[in-house]
This record gives structure tokens, C-alpha cells and sequence, in this order.
């Protein structure tokens, strides 16, 4: 048996020091992220429209391709609690850019999306220089809240991503804009439940995670309007419609349906 002044003793004391001190530093970093983000929307000028509602099967998210679903994704059926089908919309006036070239924009490099005090976007599969079917990235976030995604669509104006293992929800995520007459409109449109029971927790009781994620996709909607150089017009509108129904198997012909626990 080891004596207490063997080094293999030593290094698992070493070990666990190491392990607190990094987990001591994800705390820190969530802490600090927290305060950042929650300071930039107490202090938002620019006015924020929410609505809440029941929702029902028509909120169920869009079918999966077979051939980019593997044991790695995250899909609805996957999570638990409800069902939260999510829209962050802006309307963008007066801006140099139209609907396709803010999306090429958008696309090209999603830190210029992302408010980078609480999160930066990672490629770790795919070519650089714009997204492609396939692609995956992951969203670091402070704390233990990385957010793992593969791309699943993509089109000159959106693209759609579904969540990977590890990631807060199970479910997808598009980003989008289209012409809306003489301006640009901005939207970000989610279908997920929590990953996990504490995720639940934390997002459905607690709110915390839900309100961190609000005022992310919220300044992703601001900074849409930066990079198109134009102004969010009416400021950014959140619906959210809840439901308890949810798609098992996405992928598999018409969407089955069932009470999620």
C-alpha cells in the first residue's frame, strides 16, 4: 500500500487540487458571464416585446434528414419537460444589406453574431469560410453550458442546426432573415426541451438558464441589426408557445407524437 509520502499520492492530491481549481474557474466564469449579460439587458434601451402561450403539435420541429442523425444528436425526444418552441424577431430599417448578404455575413463568422462577454463559436468539424451541411460547431459558453451543434440546412437566407450530446437542450435552432417591404426581418426560431433533469430545473423552475439564453438571443438579434448597419425598428420580439407534446423520432416519415414525462 502507498505510504503517505508516496508520489503517487502526491499526484492524486495534485490531481484533485487541479480538478477544484478548474472547476472553481468554470464558477467564476459563469458568474462573471452571468453578470455581464444580465447587466447589458437591465440596462437595454431598446424595448424587448415577450408573449407566452399553450402550444400544441403544429410546434413539433421541422423533420430530420436520416443521413445527418447518428448517436451523437441530441433530438427532442431525447430531453425532458416540456416542449418550448421559441421566436426572437427584429425588424431592420435602413440598412446596407438585404436578407441573403446579411445571412452570408452572419454565416461566415458566427462570433460577429454572438455577444462575445458570454460566448464564442468554435468550428470543429467542416472547411472555414461560411457553413455547409454537415458542419459542426460548438458554443462556448462560462461554466459548464458549451453548446455542441452539427448544421442539418442551409440555404442562401437561413440555416438550421440540431443539438449534439452535452449540449443545455435537446432539439434545433434556425437562423434566418427575409425582406419585410422596404426592410430586413431577423428572426431565430428554437424547438428544444432540457437536456437533463437539472437543465429542466434550472430552465423551467428556476428560469435561470432560460433567462440567460433570452438575453443571448436577444443581443444576437441587436448585432444582426449592427452588421446590417441598420436600426432594430420596434425593438425584439419573443414568443414563446409551450406544449407537453413531443416528436420521438423526427426523422422517421410523419412525426409521431406522444405526452412527454
Amino acid at each position: 500500500m502507498p505510504g503517505p509520502g508516496n508520489p503517487r499520492e502526491r499526484s492524486a492530491v495534485v490531481a484533485s487540487k487541479g480538478s477544484f481549481v478548474r472547476r472553481a474557474l468554470a464558477v467564476a466564469r459563469l458568474l462573471l458571464g452571468m453578470a455581464l449579460i444580465s447587466w447589458r439587458y437591465l440596462w437595454q434601451i431598446t424595448p424587448l416585446h415577450r408573449s407566452e402561450e399553450c402550444g400544441d403539435e403544429s410546434d413539433l420541429p421541422p423533420a430530420l434528414p436520416d443521413d445527418l442523425i447518428d448517436e451523437r444528436c441530441q433530438l427532442v425526444g431525447d430531453g425532458t419537460g416540456q416542449l418550448f418552441h421559441r421566436t426572437f424577431s427584429v425588424r431592420i430599417e435602413a440598412g446596407d444589406l438585404d436578407a441573403p448578404t446579411l445571412m452570408a455575413v452572419v454565416m461566415t463568422d458566427l462570433n460577429r453574431a454572438f455577444p462575445r462577454e458570454v460566448a464564442t463559436v468554435q468550428r470543429t468539424r467542416g472547411r472555414e469560410g461560411g457553413l455547409r451541411v454537415g458542419d459542426e460547431l460548438v458554443v462556448r459558453m462560462p461554466g459548464p453550458w458549451n453548446a455542441p451543434v452539427r448544421v442539418v440546412a442551409c440555404e442562401d437566407a437561413s440555416f438550421r442546426m440540431v443539438t449534439l450530446r452535452g449540449h443545455l437542450e435537446a432539439g434545433q435552432i434556425e437562423f434566418r432573415a427575409r425582406p419585410e417591404e422596404k426592410a430586413v426581418r431577423f428572426e431565430i426560431e428554437a424547438w428544444a426541451r432540457p437536456s437533463t433533469r437539472l437543465v429542466n430545473l434550472l430552465y423551467a423552475r428556476a428560469r435561470l438558464a432560460k433567462e440567460m439564453q433570452l438575453n443571448m438571443w436577444v443581443r444576437c438579434c441587436l448585432r444582426a441589426a449592427d452588421l446590417a448597419h441598420g436600426r432594430a425598428r420596434g425593438g425584439v420580439h419573443i414568443h414563446t408557445r409551450r406544449t407537453t407534446t413531443c416528436a420521438r423520432e423526427p426523422r422517421a416519415g410523419p412525426d409521431s407524437t406522444s405526452t412527454c414525462p
